[in-house]
Formats: structure tokens, sequence, C-alpha cells
């Protein structure tokens, strides 16, 4: 059972920001100053059962740390898929959608700050977190009940997953 308000059935792509929504949206800073981001092992486990399942996995990020990059890809994300440094993410959505053939009511996203609007206003699934500004949740259509980088992304993902049957489905779902 979904307690997200549309067919599911027609998701063909995920697409995720990251600060905010996969990470925390408080950041800690090395002395190098480099930006350090928390993880959530079980939003991570469930984008990874989503890749070996062949769900179709974006990142679109502002961010530029080469390890938001490395995690993704360790997941299961395709390189070509995760778009860093994103200064306008609808332009970063676009090529996504493009690229793969897609109509945008198969595409979720799920972002949680301004940048992420025009985005949001475009692909047929609009999502964020618990804690994300007024104005991105004015445009979601689903609302998380977990905090970004506390389990949104598990909660999102596991919900399209179990509607397209792909959820603990076979043995891909009990390993690494």
């Amino acid at each position: 059972m979904s307690t997200i308000n549309y067919d599911l059935k027609k998701i063909k792509a995920l697409v995720f920001d990251v600060d905010g929504v996969l990470s925390a949206n408080v950041i800690p800073m090395s002395s190098e100053g480099e930006p350090l981001r928390t993880v959530n092992i079980k939003d991570g486990y469930s984008l990874h059962l989503a890749a070996k399942q062949g769900v179709l996995l974006g990142i679109i990020t502002g961010g530029r740390t080469e390890a938001v990059r490395k995690r993704f890809t360790a997941l299961g994300f395709a390189d070509e898929n995760i778009y860093m440094g994103s200064s306008v993410k609808i332009h970063d959505y676009c090529d996504f959608r493009d690229r793969h053939g897609l109509k945008d009511e198969e595409i979720l996203y799920v972002g949680d700050d301004i940048p992420d609007i025009e985005v949001m206003h475009e692909c047929g699934l609009p999502c964020c977190p618990k804690d994300a500004v007024p104005e991105v949740k004015a445009v979601a259509r689903y609302i998380s009940y977990a905090e970004g980088g506390y389990g949104c992304g598990r909660d999102i993902v596991e919900q399209v997953l179990k509607v397209q049957g792909l959820w603990m489905a076979d043995e891909k779902a009990f390993g690494w």
C-alpha cells in the first residue's frame, strides 16, 4: 500500500537532489574546507536495490564533492546520470529526460529547496522531505514523513518498488 497519491506503476526514473534530501541539511566542513556529508544506510540500501532491479536513477546536485559521485556510483547509479555542480537544475533534468526518452510523468524527483522548484514543476511526481522549505512543500505532490538524510529516500523508493512488485521480489533483495 502506498501513501503517495500517484500511479507509481508509471514511474520509470527516480531523480534526487543530494544535500537536504539524501544527506542531512547541515553539512560539516573539513579543516581543508571540503563539505562532509552524512548518508543514511537505509536510503542507500533501497537505492541499491532499485538499481539492481533496473530502475533508472539520477542525481542532480549543486554540490561538487567527488565523494558524492563515488557514493552513488557505488550504489549503482550510472556515472552519466550524476549531474554535479548543477547551477540551473532544469537544464540537467531535461538532458536526463531527453537522453533516456522519458516523458515527464514517468519521472519522480525529490528536492528540498528553491533550486529544485523548476524541476518539480516539470516532472510527473514531485516529492520532498518533511523538512523541505515551504515553497517546495507547496509544489510537492508527496511530502515524506522523514527528514532529508534521515530516511526520506527510503520512504519514497520503497513505496515505488513495492507498487511495481520489485521490493523483496527475488534474491536481489537479500544482498549487496
